[in-house]
């Protein structure tokens, strides 16, 4: 992956002194404004949460178009070697940014990370309930006296819990089964009747094309509260130091969710330049079934936080145990003030 050139520095000595000075003053000032181009790019390290696919379709779109460094940035993809260690890594001053999940950064700050989120990628879950015509799974009543497969991650688990509640299954007739990441071959080989940990903007795609008419059912559309999926998730004192590349930071993706909209397929080429071990007609579809998720309701700026969503989502977590601490209690999990359009 090749980043494009840095703007070009403004003519004549007196001119690029001036410009020079105006950014170092506005980079002190809290006030909101857009971002301004700058002579040269300062890097800023970005934790993915996973490995490059779909999901960061604006992040890679902005980078290929050269947003970022036309802002001042720029903007370095990291991979995980365990999905586990961003916000770990990110507390630990390892990098500027990580993307991650609301729950996940609702655990750390539980724990006592100092993190804040700053913008949503994706404004519902991805999680859902999976299954395959074989088991005659078309709603969540009928996963009664079947075998559910999860990644064995605390809060899945919860969620299925409530969408059996939701729709009046005894917990007790289902039979919850950890086959850890291996959901689809869970299910291929027969080992459970469903999953719920998979994505329905990726492994139930991967199954649509390989001709399995999977059952999909969105945990949002299963009676667990609505959360944003993917959050873009800084420290604290950062967001109180640093507005200023964090505004550059998100107007740059914001004109990178717009060159996704504009044209998928280049997007989709950008990831598998990023990532060549992608399937790219998988990632095509995937982006273009994401699309409609990365936007807001009503006319919010793209990176919106719902503060209701999140208080409700927050407090569902607290009453299914998952947190320790009222998430309330203390600063908000989330700002949106870095955003188009917001702050002071």
């Amino acid at each position: 992956m090749t980043d494009p050139h840095a703007p070009r520095i403004a003519r004549g000595l007196l001119a690029g002194a001036c410009l020079l000075c105006l950014l170092i003053a506005l980079a002190g000032c809290g006030a909101k404004h857009d971002a301004l181009s700058a002579p040269s790019a300062k890097r800023f390290a970005v934790m993915l949460d996973f490995f490059p696919n779909a999901d960061h379709a604006a992040l890679y779109a902005a980078i290929a178009h050269g947003d970022f460094r036309a802002v001042g940035l720029n903007v370095a993809p990291e991979t995980p070697a365990d999905p586990s260690e961003p916000l770990k890594l990110l507390a630990a001053g390892r990098v500027d940014m990580a993307i991650s999940y609301e729950p996940e950064l609702l655990l750390a700050r539980d724990r006592g990370l100092k993190l804040v989120s700053v913008g949503a990628l994706l404004q519902r879950p991805l999680t859902s309930i999976i299954a395959l015509p074989g088991h005659h799974i078309a709603q969540v009543s009928d996963l009664a006296g079947k075998r559910v497969g999860t990644a064995g991650i605390a809060y899945q688990a919860a969620e299925l819990q409530s969408a059996l509640a939701h729709a009046g299954v005894k917990a007790a007739t289902v039979k919850e089964a950890n086959v850890g990441f291996n959901l689809i071959p869970a299910m291929l080989s027969g080992q459970v009747d469903a999953t719920l940990g998979g994505f329905w903007n990726y492994e139930a795609i991967q199954l649509r094309l390989a001709h399995k008419h999977p059952i999909v059912i969105p945990v949002d559309q299963a009676g667990v509260p609505t959360y944003d999926e993917l959050v873009l998730v800084v420290r604290e004192d950062e967001a109180h130091r640093r507005g200023q590349d964090l505004r550059a930071f998100l107007q740059a993706l914001t004109q990178g969710e717009r060159e996704v909209r504009a044209d998928p397929a280049a997007a989709s080429g950008a990831l598998v330049k990023a990532n060549p071990s992608l399937d790219a007609k998988l990632q095509l579809e995937s982006i273009k079934q994401t699309l409609p998720a990365a936007q807001p309701a009503g006319n919010k700026p793209f990176g919106w936080q719902a503060p209701g969503a999140w208080a409700e989502f927050s407090m569902w977590m607290l009453s299914n145990r998952l947190l320790k601490h009222d998430p309330n209690a203390a600063l908000p999990p989330f700002t949106n003030e870095f955003l188009s359009g917001q702050g002071i």
